[in-house]
This record gives C-alpha cells, sequence and structure tokens, in this order.
C-alpha cells in the first residue's frame, strides 16, 4: 500500500463486508481532525442467489465510491468462526468488497476486527455499544443507520489513525 502524503484532508472508506449488510462509512482526515462524510450500507435481499448478491454489493459500493470519491479504503479481516461455509460465504462478500475500490485505482488497507475496537475504544474486545459511544465522541455528526455503517465508519477511524504512523515511519527512514 503507497501511503498519501499527511498534508492536506484525505478521503476514507471503510467497508465492513458482509452478505446480508455491507456497511460502509466515509471520512476525510486532515491530520487529527476527524470528519464525518456519509455512511450506510448495501443490503442485497436475502433471495437472491449468493452470485447476484455479491453483484449487488459491487454495484452498491460502486455507486458510493463514485459518488463519494475516497483517495484510500480499509477493510476490516473475515472473522473466522466455527462455520466453515459462513466464513468462506463471507469471505466472498470481502473479496468484493476489496474488489470494488481497486477497479477506481484506489489502496485497500485491511485491518482485524480486534486492531479496530482497540483504535477506536481502546480495547480490542469492545462491543458494539462502546464502538458506537465512541463514534459520537469522534465524529458528533455522524449517524450510523445501522451497526455495520458504525463499523465501517470504526474501519475508517483505524485506518486513518494507521495511514499516519505508516507515513512518518517511512518520513523517518527516508523511503
Amino acid at each position: 500500500m503507497t501511503a498519501l502524503p499527511i498534508r492536506g484532508p484525505v478521503r476514507i472508506i471503510g467497508i465492513d463486508p458482509g452478505l446480508r449488510r455491507t456497511g460502509w462509512g466515509v471520512i476525510e482526515a486532515d491530520g487529527n481532525r476527524l470528519i464525518y462524510v456519509a455512511c450506510g450500507s448495501v443490503e442485497p435481499p436475502d433471495d437472491l442467489p449468493l452470485a447476484s448478491r455479491l453483484l449487488a454489493i459491487h454495484e452498491g459500493l460502486a455507486a458510493v465510491l463514485s459518488g463519494h470519491k475516497p483517495m484510500e479504503a480499509a477493510v476490516e479481516q473475515t472473522f473466522v468462526n466455527k462455520d466453515g461455509v459462513a466464513t468462506l460465504k463471507l469471505g466472498q462478500a470481502r473479496g468484493v468488497a476489496m474488489l470494488a475500490p481497486a477497479m477506481f485505482g484506489i489502496s485497500v488497507a485491511e485491518y482485524a476486527p480486534n486492531q479496530v475496537k482497540k483504535t477506536v475504544v481502546g480495547a480490542g474486545h469492545a462491543d458494539k455499544h462502546q464502538i458506537a459511544m465512541m463514534l459520537k465522541i469522534l465524529l458528533p455528526k455522524a449517524e450510523p443507520p445501522s451497526a455495520d455503517a458504525a463499523d465501517a465508519l470504526a474501519i475508517a477511524i483505524t485506518h486513518a489513525h494507521h495511514r499516519q504512523s505508516t507515513a512518518l515511519r517511512l518520513k523517518v527512514a527516508g523511503l
């Protein structure tokens, strides 16, 4: 991933992939200042075949990317659970969530769920209520319509914080 310079506002989209609801959240990071832009979710009908649901997710994300024009993207890594089939299907939605920004020439970073929680709340095992409370503090104008949209904003915030430290490390190293 090539990080853009720290100076000037950077528009970031965070994506929380899912087959039922793929949350998205767009923020601008201007130094340490975070500015809420928009959030929502792509919700394909449950009765569609898997391929059609994946297509609907792609088309929905493409519309968001076209409308909000983010410069960088961040996607949550897949949480592996006991149900292997469900994990594989979620991985397919995640693939679409990574493909959509890549097709727009946008670099895509990945963050583990615990890293997102630790960055936003300060604890790696925070619950959704704690994330929602911190979002109200960090992005007071944001009113996410769903937990998926809130998670996507948290992913974008995580990227905003970690992209700066990566760029600073590269600068110190002279790269």
